[in-house]
């Protein structure tokens, strides 16, 4: 037999395969440090998402540059010369750093009604606050009644200025992304061709390389304009917002988790496992191997180039789960032989522990696999990624563990167990106690909690706030809260608006004030000139003044925000469509980047319509908010479906979670049918694999009610919670399966049997458990709230496990007597 060849070799050949494990994890861990940690906007997005698409096609219309945003709280009023220093001292200092294009800040926005001037005058004569003939009592109140300014660049209190940070573009990081997505999309329509898939491979690693160097580059740039506001700390309240602020800072709080904690369980696993087992060689041995699958796994990762991401950060906790499961089930069968056999030789005990055991553990592998396997035909890379990571790590789990504990036990002196923990640990036989007696009390508590899984269920939603993801008392969490209740949201949403091109282009009525500029217009400008009509002002207006009207909406800006300018600077009168067309083709280009360009493009007859939406409104709910903008520009606006398109991050991030949603439960399901066709064919029965696939589903449904009720949203952090459920359960059930079958072959007594499976496997169910479980306590002391969430439902995940697999598992078996009444014994091994 393959398994007899295997104990020999081990046995026989231990310190070569002990020094074969140390060069391997010391190989896989340098080529560790390689993998790479990556929660940038592009890794969550759907790359064969229409909208994403669209979004790109948008942005490469219109400019489009990254961000970052400081929120600055003067303590003196914001228009005293002070105050005006310091923000003109703090913009020439972050201009001075690698990276920064340009800033926007209440020094250098135009002023247009400061005092109010005519339209002809203004494109010759922009003016700003630091203009000597701007009057500086008009100033505040522009600045807070304005549209264009009003709760964007300052709040309405005027204690708040936004300063606008605005980032080099990355030409090389354009055209390799641009590349990239362009086989990308060729590689969905037809197969690619040898020379393509070449050509493909060489610009996946280009990208990937000048990605990670700018990835570093931004991390520079951001820590170095954190460091330039410090040195203004002492003159208000100062924070830093942008999407890739957060991203970036994600990364850091990711990191530092792993850093920290990575530390701190380790350290309370080897508390537990000594209070446990009480003896140095059991506390070693499942911290040894853990750390080596980790390792090795973590450097098999680099290697294929697998990233880790937000959604698949949790992999290494859920390997480390994995793998003392395995070590610590071998520990206590040992111990229980050798209470069994005390004079059998260290060799044979060793021998008689991985017979019992080598079964059981290799089909929970088999079974992950297979449940993890489920989630690569998901079509989110991320997820895809976390399947192989984790089919990777179990497996290098389970070799890794059949390594080392035999190979360190025969180099080991055999010695008696210390079994002072196990004689006082009584759980397992009141589980047993109350699984004789209180059947009927079992089933009532499972109906309850059926009821109440259904209850959560049903008051679960799929969303994802950022700012939800920091503590109250972060920097980065009173940063946003700022931005988005003084100066307009952070999350951006953008509407472009197509105009029909049959719609009657009206002639122009020539405007005194203009008649001088009307020659000019004929020889450059008759496009402009003619654009700007009355229908299309109209119908701009209407939607941006239904869009300001949406309680989650926090800003909105668009052609329309001039518009209402113009009403202001008129008396009540729109711009006319030569005052407009004026303005286009006569502002200079810094002022037009802020008032026009962005808004309009004439080539493509469309307006655009850039919102931010307040993140932190516990009511906002962005798939029916965006499904009732959608609904709304029709029959209220009177838009034409065709005529519109919603895109940017908003829509690309409510796409993926809907995706991640809706693949969470196809994947869910090939994963119960996965492991219902290895239940059935570990047991060869199917009434055991219905009674299996029962039991696992309680931990899984449970999780997902205690998320409802709690109010825990299902995002992109906390949707693989349902894969460590279904994991845990599974790793207990076949454990529990299989010592059952084994103990009823010996009188086949379904009651007594149970009993004897309490006292035996339980105690390795119970003591994995508690290990993890007082481990990943710990982490509920994060800043970052997806690792706080992450632990403490892991916890709560163990112990619903623990209770299912030994209390209603075994009920469930004694009651349907799945294993048959007549017991034949039988030796299984692997052949």
């Amino acid at each position: 037999m393959f398994l007899q060849k295997y104990i020999d070799f081990i046995t026989t050949n231990a310190k070569m395969v002990l020094f074969t494990v140390a060069i391997a994890t010391g190989v896989f861990g340098y080529y560790g440090q390689y993998l790479s940690i990556d929660a940038s906007a592009e890794t969550l997005l759907l790359e064969n998402d229409q909208d994403l698409k669209l979004t790109r096609e948008v942005h490469g219309r219109y400019s489009s540059p990254d961000y970052l945003f400081i929120s600055f709280s003067p303590k003196e009023h914001l228009l005293c010369e002070a105050t005006l220093k310091n923000i003109k001292n703090l913009k020439e200092s972050l201009l001075k750093i690698e990276g920064i294009e340009s800033i926007t800040s209440i020094l250098d926005v135009p002023l247009l009604q400061s005092p109010p001037i005519p339209i002809q005058e203004v494109v010759g004569n922009i003016q700003t606050l630091e203009s000597p003939t701007v009057d500086k009592t008009l100033v505040q109140k522009e600045l807070t009644t304005s549209p264009l300014y009003a709760k964007n660049l300052v709040s309405a209190d005027f204690k708040t200025t936004a300063i606008v940070v605005n980032l080099k573009e990355d030409t090389k990081y354009t055209e390799l992304l641009s590349a990239r997505n362009a086989f990308l999309v060729l590689k969905q329509e037809r197969a690619l061709s040898k020379e393509e898939k070449e050509r493909f491979e060489t610009i996946k690693r280009e990208f990937k390389t000048y990605r990670d160097s700018s990835r570093e580059d931004t991390h520079k740039l951001i820590e170095n304009v954190r460091t330039t506001m410090n040195s203004y700390k002492g003159e208000g309240d100062l924070f830093l917002g942008g999407v890739m602020m957060v991203a970036d800072d994600m990364i850091g709080f990711v990191k530092s988790d792993i850093e920290i904690y990575g530390g701190v369980i380790l350290a309370i696993m080897i508390f537990i496992l000594w209070i446990i087992f009480r003896q140095i060689r059991f506390v070693v041995l499942p911290i040894v191997a853990s750390f080596s699958a980790v390792v090795i796994t973590v450097g098999i990762n680099a290697l294929l180039g697998l990233e880790v991401t937000v959604i698949s950060s949790n992999f290494i906790a859920m390997q480390l789960i994995t793998t003392l499961s395995l070590v610590i089930h071998l520990i206590v069968s040992y111990r229980e032989e050798y209470g069994v056999y005390p004079h059998m030789s260290q060799k044979e005990l060793i021998e008689t522990t991985l017979k019992r055991m080598s079964v059981p553990s290799v089909f929970v592998i088999l079974t992950s696999v297979a449940g993890f396997g489920s989630l690569m035909t998901c079509d989110i890379l991320p997820i895809v990624d976390l399947g192989n990571m984790m089919n990777i790590g179990v497996t290098v789990s389970l070799i890794v563990t059949y390594l080392l504990f035999p190979s360190i036990m025969i180099l080991l002196e055999k010695k008696e167990p210390v079994l002072t923990f196990d004689n006082v640990f009584t759980l397992n036989t009141t589980f047993a106690y109350i699984v004789e007696h209180y059947k009927k009390i079992i089933i009532a508590v499972v109906v309850g909690l059926a009821c109440f899984s259904l209850y959560g269920v049903t008051r679960l939603v799929v969303e994802n706030s950022f700012i939800n993801y920091f503590k109250e008392s972060t920097e980065i969490y009173k940063g946003m809260k700022k931005i988005d209740n003084n100066l307009g949201g952070t999350t951006p949403l953008e509407i472009v608006v197509r105009f029909p091109k049959n719609e009657t282009i009206a002639q122009p009525q020539k405007s005194v004030d203009v008649d001088e500029f009307d020659d000019e217009f004929k020889q450059t400008s008759n496009d402009a000139k003619y654009w700007f009509t009355p229908q299309k002002m109209e119908t701009i207006l209407k939607v941006h003044d239904y869009l300001e009207s949406l309680s989650e909406v926090g800003n909105v800006s668009s052609l329309g925000t001039l518009s209402k300018v113009g009403r202001i600077l008129k008396d009540g009168k729109d711009f006319d469509n030569f005052e407009l067309a004026l303005l286009y083709n006569e502002l200079p280009s810094q002022y037009k980047k802020i008032l026009l360009s962005p808004y309009v493009n004439i080539e493509k007859d469309e307006a655009r319509f850039v919102i931010r939406i307040v993140d932190s409104n516990p009511k906002l709910r962005r798939h029916e908010l965006l499904q009732s903008i959608e609904k709304d520009l029709q029959t209220k606006v009177g838009l034409e479906r065709q005529n519109f398109d919603m895109v940017g991050m908003m829509v690309l991030y409510n796409n993926m979670l809907q995706s991640l949603f809706s693949s969470q439960i196809s994947t869910l399901g090939l994963a119960v049918l996965s492991l219902g066709a290895m239940f059935l064919f570990l047991f060869r029965s199917l009434k055991i694999a219905m009674v299996a696939m029962t039991v696992n589903m309680v931990p899984v449904s449970m999780i997902f009610g205690i998320m409802g009720v709690a109010n825990i949203p299902l995002d992109m952090m906390s949707i693989t919670i349902a894969s460590i459920a279904l994991g845990i359960t599974v790793d207990n059930t076949i454990h529990y399966y299989y010592r059952f079958r084994e103990e009823l072959q010996v009188d086949g007594d379904y009651v007594a049997s149970m009993h004897r499976a309490h006292s035996t496997i339980a105690f390795g169910m119970f003591y994995y458990s508690l290990a993890t479980i007082v481990g990943f306590l710990v982490l509920v002391t994060s800043n970052f709230i997806p690792t706080l969430i992450f632990g403490l439902l892991t916890v709560l995940v163990l112990l619903m496990a623990i209770v299912s697999d030994l209390i209603f598992s075994p009920l469930l078996v004694i009651v349907f007597k799945p294993f048959g009444r007549k017991i034949v014994k039988k030796e299984i091994g692997i052949a």
